[in-house]
């Protein structure tokens, strides 16, 4: 069976812990100690067990009612496994929402069928937009408290389909819910008859497997390894994980950014000597040479020739209370590569009402999403987001007080 990873995301108390409770719940993927627990707890709405205990694990969670952290749950079918992150909608956590949509699938977000769009709903679609999460799953909830209406539903898929409309998404599903009582999560439910589609649990199983684009051979060096014993006096390798593509014994191979070439003598994968290894192994590589390599280096296939430079147009969601700072030093962080920049200017920012980048040169703030002009210390080998999320991607950190500050994604390399 293949995986699936999916993440929760949208408003605060629209429904997203409750939610992933239920698809837990009726799939029977719960224990029963932690079914005795939640029986134990007071209970909601009318008498309904509380079923974001299971993933709201943290006390001051459970105190406020609201998600901090991201929770990951796991569970399978007779059709599928899955991962389900739980990531927080208050926009104070904003951050730890696009932790958890970074390595996701499908995104689902969720919309309170009261209030409709708001927007936190807009931040977080367009940062699954951004992060180029290839399938959207909109879930209306708490279509109960509306009193299962159909023209409220229709309202509700109109207004996002047009806010939808520009984004990257290539599969968007809307689906009527009601978490608490369970409709239409595992099973169709009997109070909407109006609805002709599948329940949340058969979109999932149904759902594509396809990843995001990840072009070229990436691999990103960790460490050298060279131990000193009498067998292996002579080994050097270089220990990491092959991003995207594939490595195989014979291959002439770049390391980047020097420009040295190799070839591959010996590949190392799970402690067995291997022929080949695909994205996302961890191996060991040895050379025919011996050439200056360290942490942060990346080899690529010698015909290829990736994007490189030290000034970039990358997207930057702000994640520091601190608003962004112009002309300090920062460090970015991609891949295994640590490198002093710059942010030398911001271009445009996002207008959450339109969605669409208006030019804007006032400074960065909270959870804003802005185009930004950055300028590294040395090259750096930096794809484009759209054509290899894995190293087209990474985080900035301020070196004054080491905060996380921005997550980015680069667009183009200009020079």
């Amino acid at each position: 069976m293949d995986l699936l990873r999916v993440f929760t995301c949208g408003s605060v108390d629209d429904g997203k812990s409750t939610l992933i409770g239920r698809l837990l719940y009726d799939t029977k993927s719960v224990f029963r100690e932690h079914l005795d627990y939640l029986a134990a707890k007071e209970r909601v709405g009318d008498g309904e067990l509380n079923l974001a205990l299971l993933t709201d694990g943290l006390k001051a969670e459970r105190e406020q009612g609201i998600t901090i952290d991201v929770a990951y749950k796991y569970f399978a079918t007779p059709k599928r496994k899955f991962i389900l992150a739980d990531t927080p909608g208050h926009v104070q956590y904003t951050r730890n929402m696009v932790t958890g949509a970074s390595l996701a699938d499908v995104a689902v977000i969720l919309i309170d069928a009261r209030h409709g769009i708001l927007e936190q709903t807009r931040r977080h679609c367009f940062i699954a937009h951004l992060l180029r999460v290839p399938h959207l799953i909109v879930c209306v909830n708490k279509m109960d408290l509306v009193g299962y209406s159909a023209d409220r539903f229709a309202e509700i898929e109109q207004d996002f389909l047009a806010m939808a409309n520009t984004m990257s998404f290539l599969q968007k599903t809307l689906i009527p819910i009601a978490a608490l009582k369970g409709d239409n999560i595992v099973h169709r439910s009997e109070k909407m008859p109006w609805y002709s589609g599948q329940p949340l649990l058969e979109v999932l199983e149904q759902c594509p497997a396809q990843q995001r684009r990840a072009e070229g051979t990436r691999y990103t060096v960790q460490c050298v390894l060279r131990p000193q014993t009498n067998d292996l006096h002579d080994f050097r390798g270089y220990a990491g994980i092959l991003r995207s593509g594939t490595l195989r014994v014979g291959q002439k191979i770049r390391i980047e950014t020097s420009g040295a070439e190799a070839t591959i003598r010996a590949l190392h994968y799970s402690l067995s000597p291997a022929e080949e290894i695909y994205a996302d192994d961890a191996a060991v590589v040895e050379l025919d040479c011996d050439l200056d390599i360290g942490r942060g280096d990346i080899f690529t296939d010698a015909a290829e020739n990736p994007p490189k430079g030290t000034l970039f147009r990358v997207f930057l969601t702000h994640l520091d209370t601190a608003p962004l700072k112009m002309g300090i030093p920062y460090y970015l962080l991609t891949g295994t590569r640590k490198v002093k920049c710059l942010v030398k200017s911001v271009e445009k920012k996002l207008n959450l009402h339109t969605l669409t980048f208006e030019p804007d040169q006032s400074s960065v703030g909270l959870n804003e999403i802005a185009e930004v002009i950055l300028k590294t210390a040395q090259p750096v080998l930096l794809d484009r987001y759209a054509e290899n999320w894995t190293t087209g991607a990474g985080v900035l950190v301020d070196s004054q007080t080491n905060m996380t500050s921005a997550a980015i994604m680069n667009e183009e390399v200009l020079a």
